[in-house]
């Protein structure tokens, strides 16, 4: 029973770090090599831009699933510790 708790937790952790790597490429890529606005000719990088934010936004939403999940695995540890600090009776 433990391997599968410690399997579980693995995996959130693995797709939680995989995620956080796609929010912060796409949010870079969007902040500092696309153009704004549609004062450029090439409609391509029009295109790539706003498909970056949609997957930007989607992943942003995917990353805080997985981390409620995170936590929610994580709750009877942090139970445990707020009870034994005397923040949680």
């Amino acid at each position: 029973m433990p391997n599968e708790k410690a399997l579980e937790l693995w995996v959130v952790n693995v797709v939680s770090l995989v995620l956080f790597i796609v929010l912060s490429i796409t949010g870079l890529i969007n902040w500092l090599l696309l153009h704004r606005g549609y004062e450029t000719r090439n409609r391509f990088l029009i295109s790539l831009r706003h498909f970056m934010r949609d997957v930007h936004k989607w992943v942003a939403i995917e990353f805080i699933i997985i981390i409620a999940v995170h936590l929610a695995l994580h709750l009877p540890y942090l139970k445990t510790n707020l009870k034994k600090y005397g923040i949680l009776k």
